[in-house]
């Protein structure tokens, strides 16, 4: 399809080309028009032309970014049945059973189902940040902390994840914010040594996630938020997760900030303006 289009396009582009030359030289050795109003007839047309193709152009690639969004809004519709009935027929299955065996199987069948509707919040919200100019949801902070640190810590039980926080009511965007909350305690344990603690604290519209691992000197803090960035050539670098959180911060006016010191850990915070 846009491999057709390019060919049509490089086409229109060479026929226009060709077509203004003729055109000038009609005009002026033909008519006998003067040079500005030659370049003035041409630029007329160069604009109309410009816009011809850009309509040409670009009319396809929407029309198929709107098929895909039709697409993806469907099929996530439809996922979300059957997610829900392995929820209720798990939870019934689960209802007075003894064996110790078939509990650990039918726990896992739940962890699985848990990454899914995660994979399905994540799509979902996707969808409606491409839809939408700004997500802006009620939510419970100190409920969302809650649900984060406990998905974590069963991913990471080398480390301890602490939770500290407040009851506080934010409006904003839930699931940006987990995936933001994700990432930085996902870096916590890679820069952090095991049986070690993490610490997560909601205070006065503040969300601290500090470790006690190797830290960050000066030098690596001016570059920690670019894109794929890394701390050491061959280790496992803070890459594009970062990169996201600043940017899930920077599109929500949140104040994002990070302390550190070599081999002392890494605090870093984000500071909420109160909307309610």
């Amino acid at each position: 399809m846009f491999y057709n289009l390019k060919i049509l396009i490089a086409f229109f582009y060479l026929v226009t080309v060709l077509g203004f030359i003729a055109l000038f030289y009609y005009l002026r050795d033909v008519l006998g028009f003067s040079l500005f109003a030659s370049g003035s007839v041409l630029i007329a047309l160069s604009g109309l032309s410009a816009y011809l193709l850009a309509r040409f152009s670009t009319q396809p690639l929407l029309d198929y970014i709107e098929e895909l969004k039709s697409l993806s809004s469907e099929t996530l519709h439809e996922l979300n049945l059957p997610i829900a009935t392995i929820k209720t027929n798990l939870s019934m299955v689960r209802k007075n059973q003894t064996d110790q065996k078939l509990l650990k199987r039918l726990g896992r069948i739940e962890e699985a189902t848990k990454m899914l509707q995660e994979r399905y919040d994540e799509l979902d919200h996707l969808i409606k940040t491409q839809t939408t100019q700004k997500i802006q949801e009620r939510f419970r902070i100190d409920e969302l902390l809650e649900k984060r640190v406990n998905f974590l810590q069963n991913i990471y039980p080398s480390h301890t994840i602490e939770l500290y926080t407040e009851e506080k009511t934010l409006i904003g965007d839930p699931v940006g914010l987990s995936k933001a909350i994700d990432n930085l305690i996902d870096n916590a344990v890679k820069y952090s040594p095991k049986n070690s603690k993490i610490t997560v604290t909601f205070s006065l519209d503040t969300l601290s996630i500090a470790d006690t691992g190797e830290g960050i000197d000066e030098v690596e803090l001016v570059k920690i938020f670019d894109r794929f960035y890394q701390q050491e050539k061959h280790s496992p670098g803070f890459g594009i997760g970062l990169f996201m959180v600043k940017r899930f911060c920077d599109k929500n006016s949140i104040e994002l900030s990070i302390h550190s010191k070599k081999n002392e850990g890494t605090r870093v915070e984000m500071k909420f303006k109160d909307k309610n």
